[in-house]
């Protein structure tokens, strides 16, 4: 399944420990979220994926903050379902449409997102989307290049989610806001799964487009 189609928003996580991926994976299914992106920012994230990956069936897990070929084939073989770039190279892209998964390559501007296109990717992610002008910019956007689906990520809140997720040209929207600092550092999944069900009620918009 596209993951732009699981649920409204993908909680972006950092995770800098593998012992809670599992219990935070299942706090966010049990909300209704059943997507978790893990970046690899931390040397926890690969151990955290294969655990999400092997523990909890009902979730779509991926790796965000794809930065090389190299972390595709590692996210990979961790049990990775999709992929996320903040940004794209020739090479990352390549790299990508040779994975076989799902992949969000990053764009900020119209002409990262016509070269992305080219490549033959009709869902991209959008980052950083508050500074990059936030649902103004993704509705310009729309007229001119009408085939492509973002999931912005960047600066969104539960305040401006549904400002982007009313627009045709968004499906899903990527969020830090489910997995609170405080809360993970506690052992709070019933705040997560608070957060997540809360999330899940969000309206997005109907998906026109096809993925590579």
């Amino acid at each position: 399944m596209n993951p732009l189609e699981i649920a409204p928003v993908v909680p972006v996580v950092v995770l800098d420990d593998p012992d809670i991926a599992v219990p935070v994976a299942r706090a966010l299914v049990a909300g209704g979220i059943g997507i978790i992106e893990v970046t690899l920012r931390s040397p926890a994230a690969l151990p955290a994926i294969e655990r999400i990956a092997a523990e909890v069936p009902d979730m779509t897990v991926g790796a965000g903050t794809i930065l090389t070929p190299h972390q595709i084939e590692t996210a990979t073989a961790a049990g990775a379902r999709f992929l996320v770039s903040p940004g794209t190279t020739p090479g990352l892209l390549d790299a990508m449409a040779d994975s076989g998964l799902a992949c969000l390559p990053g764009v900020a501007t119209v002409s990262e997102a016509m070269a992305v296109l080219d490549r033959g990717f009709t869902h991209m992610k959008f980052f950083p989307a508050t500074s990059a002008g936030g649902p103004s910019a993704l509705r310009s956007i729309h007229g001119p290049l009408p085939g492509i689906r973002f999931c912005p990520t960047g600066g969104i809140t539960p305040d401006t989610a549904p400002d982007y997720l009313a627009l045709p040209n968004v499906a899903c929207v990527g969020g830090s806001w489910l997995t609170p600092p405080s809360a993970l550092a506690s052992g709070n999944w019933h705040e997560i799964r608070n957060l997540a069900a809360r999330a899940a009620t969000l309206q997005n918009g109907t998906d026109t487009g096809t993925h590579h």
